[in-house]
């Protein structure tokens, strides 16, 4: 793995293989990534990365929140539950030499506690497949005040979603065995 674009294009991430089952951490392949970064790109969004603060829920490695900090985000807060998944952000974090925009808050993301900081406005949530954790995770960031007000949700999935009626469902494309879902608030 390594990062597409930006600042730290071509660091390579931290080691993962084709993952770890045990630790649900299953990354988002460069190429996917690679993707999903050139539609954010294109304009149909506008500008959902410069200057932003982004939420990467259930970080896992960190790639997708550090490809948004690479790529022009202000700043973004990872949040993984998981011991491995949080050794990996805290590396990966090192070799892009982002401590000073980024935060690792190593909590459940589907038991947020209220933000104590302003909301985010770009949210990657990538949970582990077809657990119903996706839900989860959304509504308690949207009851703890971590969504801003017109904000751009990424939601990676193998299957279709249910997104929460504060949401609209803007489009969903899909990358190989991959759903990829975008949301407004």
């Amino acid at each position: 793995m390594r990062i597409i674009g930006g600042s730290f294009r071509g660091r390579a991430l931290a080691y993962v293989g084709k993952g770890d089952a045990g630790a649900h951490l299953r990354p988002t392949t460069d190429r996917v990534r690679e993707s999903l970064f050139n539609v954010l790109a294109g304009g149909r969004y506008g500008d959902p990365i410069t200057d932003m603060r982004c939420l990467d829920l259930f970080a896992g490695t960190g790639a997708l929140g550090l490809e948004a900090l690479s790529r022009g985000a202000s700043y973004t807060t990872f949040v993984e539950t998981g011991r491995k998944g949080q050794s990996l952000v805290r590396e990966n974090i090192a070799l892009c030499d982002c401590k000073a925009m980024s935060k690792l808050f190593a909590r459940d993301a589907t038991r947020l506690p209220t933000n104590p900081d302003a909301p985010y406005g770009l949210i990657f949530l990538d949970p582990p497949y077809g657990k119903s954790m996706g839900e989860a995770a959304l509504k308690s960031a949207l009851t703890g005040g971590w969504i801003a007000e017109d904000a751009l949700i990424l939601w990676e999935e193998s299957a279709v979603i249910a997104p929460p009626l504060e949401c609209e469902l803007r489009e969903t494309r899909k990358f190989g065995g991959t759903n990829i879902s975008f949301l407004t608030t």
